[in-house]
């Protein structure tokens, strides 16, 4: 089998000091995480930014500043990729424009807010079709079935111009508790659901280990960090978000499979 990507995402758009301590806001701080999680196993960092108050932000400005601090602490060691989201902040044109302005190595995009309907699908294919002749790397974030129906959907209509398109499961979005377990990868999986070249998974709780394992076990990669867990596989508090990486590459490793590196990453996803 493939080696298995372990991407972190460390901060999100909502968790502050408040919440844990080590959830990195600043440029530098980002740095450092970037740093120790590379070492500990990632091949990828899903990066936020923040205003100075510590809420969600989409500015190139505030990008390029994380995007240069990162690279000064690993270099090319870590594929860099930024998110569109919107948090109920931003509409779909102020999220394509962030991605064009800063344009990224990478850059997730979450289909439900950035095609909310069908007047978005237009400006969504012609974000798509930039990014390939720009060699950004998509990363297309999916909630549900529904949304993978919905997507290939797009595909088959031409929309989607990416014949390796990467796309993240998220486990347990909308669950009672927002926790996740390894059965809510199975709709995704099923033989009936649309196949993508190079899918990962990610997961809200303590069973973060055990969901991404499965996911690595079926072909996927795996995404951990704060931004949707803090628990360690025991239910401990992970110290930093280095621990779940940690955690992830043993897990993987328990069962025969390796962690890429940021090299292999970039070749696995290239269109």
């Amino acid at each position: 089998m493939l080696p298995v990507a372990i991407a972190v995402a460390p901060n999100g758009g909502r968790k502050v000091k408040a919440d844990h301590p080590a959830v990195p806001l600043t440029p530098a701080e980002l740095a450092v995480t970037a740093a120790r999680c590379r070492e500990a196993g990632a091949a990828m960092i899903h990066a936020h930014v923040r205003n100075r108050d510590g809420s969600h932000l989409l500015d190139a400005e505030a990008y390029r500043a994380a995007i240069s601090a990162i690279r000064g602490a690993v270099g090319e060691k870590l594929v860099i990729q930024i998110t569109s989201e919107a948090l109920g902040k931003y509409a779909p044109a102020e999220q394509r424009a962030v991605v064009r302005d800063v344009r990224p190595e990478a850059a997730s995009l979450a289909l439900r807010e950035l095609v909310p309907d069908a007047t978005e699908e237009g400006a969504f294919a012609d974000l798509l079709g930039w990014m390939k002749r720009e060699a950004v790397t998509p990363q297309i974030i999916l909630y549900d079935a529904q949304d993978a129906a919905r997507l290939a959907d797009f595909r088959q209509r031409g929309l989607v111009p990416f014949e390796r398109l990467p796309v993240l499961f998220v486990l347990g979005r909308y669950t009672t508790g927002q926790t996740s377990s390894p059965s809510d990868l199975l709709p995704f999986v099923d033989a009936a659901a649309p196949a993508f070249e190079h899918w990962s998974v990610c997961v809200f709780g303590a069973q973060e280990a055990a969901c991404v394992t499965a996911g690595a076990l079926l072909g996927g990669h795996i995404r951990v960090g704060f931004e949707n867990n803090e628990l360690l596989p025991d239910g401990t508090r992970a110290s930093g978000n280095e621990d779940l990486v940690a955690a992830a590459r043993r897990a993987i490793e328990a069962v025969g499979l390796t962690h890429a590196i940021a090299d292999e990453l970039r070749a696995a996803t290239a269109n």
